[in-house]
């Protein structure tokens, strides 16, 4: 996710100017498929490509996370692809509102990443505390309103684009080495340190640090049940009465500024924040972590209401974005793209050298706009595609105990 211009929620705000819907004239020659999502793949370059390549017109509807998921249950007439984190699937399947999307037409299908398909990296299973894509994958029939226990011919969602996150730190300030989520609530950062105000990954992030600190062993950090949720918040309030916590961002650019400023030297950050720290001549690390990193996913998925040649180009759209030159375009920013073959095939080999291999950078790294990155010689954060998505811990989810949780949390803020 090293992108300097595009956080996933604060990208919905670039999305919204990106989103320009065809002329009147254009649209009646051509196929136009409303596109919902969170901005994190509504670029326009992607939207100009597949213009090229398919003639397809994209219209863009950007919206927040919780708009995914009413507009999905609420008004699936409203749009023909759905971009969907597969955390907000639980909310979304049942409602009947999401087709199963038919293996058979999917070219690629055999190639997706066994991150998805079977929850393993090279063959070591990774962590899958919270919803991990591969217990959410599958329906047992195109129209079905639960999850299937196995594979089947018809996926929720096809995916597309997929992150480890982990702290943000200013080593220039901290001058020791950082290794573990347990320095968050370190009182040596007191007034320093930061934690992200969404409630649902917020309390992973302090669930990570909690357990790092051995106060407690979580039997699911992304479900939890009353008790640990009470426990959780019951820290993280005794250290923001201790003064721990310099703020609770929403925002991406809140997160870049507290870092850039010095404001906090530690916190829970996006990896395109760290980035864009950088760019101003900063020192900031997407520090690797020992007990690992918390992950999300996201893939496109089709409502029931799609028929006929909008169905036949919602498919061509999908086979295309699985074809490579996507999936590099993503990989550019630092994003892991669904079917590596091809994005690999699409990309320089000191791209790909640095990016997926964690190779020292032999050139310029630069994002998919020409702007620069990295400097020669620079190595990812975290290293290779193994050793991140290989040391993931959890994943992005929604609680059994939501409501609860939330309001918990907003408790937490309030004290």
């Amino acid at each position: 996710m090293e992108r300097k211009a595009f956080g996933r929620r604060a990208a919905v705000k670039a999305g919204a100017a990106m989103a320009l819907a065809a002329p009147a004239a254009l649209a009646q020659e051509t196929m136009v498929l409303r596109y919902l999502g969170t901005a994190v793949n509504q670029h326009q370059g992607i939207k100009e490509k597949v213009k090229q390549d398919l003639g397809i017109t994209l219209e863009y509807i950007p919206v927040t996370s919780d708009d995914v998921v009413r507009r999905a249950v609420t008004q699936p007439n409203s749009f023909d692809i759905l971009d969907s984190e597969y955390w907000m699937l639980k909310k979304i399947v049942p409602s009947g509102n999401l087709v199963g999307m038919d293996a058979k037409r999917i070219k690629l299908v055999d190639d997706l990443t066994t991150v998805f398909t079977k929850g393993t990296v090279n063959g070591k299973q990774i962590g899958d505390h919270g919803t991990a894509p591969k217990e959410v994958m599958y329906l047992p029939a195109k129209d079905g309103k639960r999850f299937a226990a196995s594979p089947t011919q018809w996926l929720t969602l096809i995916p597309t684009v997929y992150n480890a996150d982990t702290l943000g730190i200013r080593p220039d300030k901290i001058g020791r080495p950082i290794n573990s989520w347990a320095e968050l609530l370190n009182p040596e950062f007191k007034g320093k340190a930061s934690i992200l105000n969404i409630p649902s990954i917020g309390i992973m992030d302090a669930a990570m640090a909690v357990e790092a600190l051995g106060q407690y062993k979580y039997a699911d950090k992304g479900n939890m049940t009353k008790p640990e949720i009470d426990l959780t918040i019951k820290v993280l309030t005794e250290a923001k009465r201790a003064g721990q916590f310099r703020a609770f961002w929403k925002d991406f650019n809140e997160s870049v500024n507290l870092m850039a400023a010095g404001e906090t030297v530690i916190q829970s950050m996006w990896s395109p924040a760290v980035t864009a720290v950088r760019s101003r001549g900063v020192p900031c690390v997407y520090q690797p972590l020992k007990e690992g990193y918390r992950a999300w996913a996201a893939g496109f998925g089709l409502p029931k209401t799609l028929s006929g040649k909008k169905l036949d180009a919602a498919y061509d759209f999908v086979n295309w974005f699985l074809s490579g030159w996507a999936g590099a375009f993503l990989n550019r920013q630092g994003y892991y793209s669904a079917v590596l073959s091809t994005a690999k095939a699409n990309m320089a080999p000191y791209e790909w050298a640095y990016w997926m291999e964690g190779k020292p950078a032999e050139q310029d790294i630069k994002a998919p706009d020409g702007s620069l990155l990295e400097k020669k010689g620079a190595v990812r954060d975290g290293g290779s595609f193994e050793q991140r998505m290989g040391s993931v811990a959890c994943w992005n989810a929604v609680m059994d105990e939501n409501d609860y949780m939330v309001r918990k949390w907003n408790e937490f803020i309030a004290a």
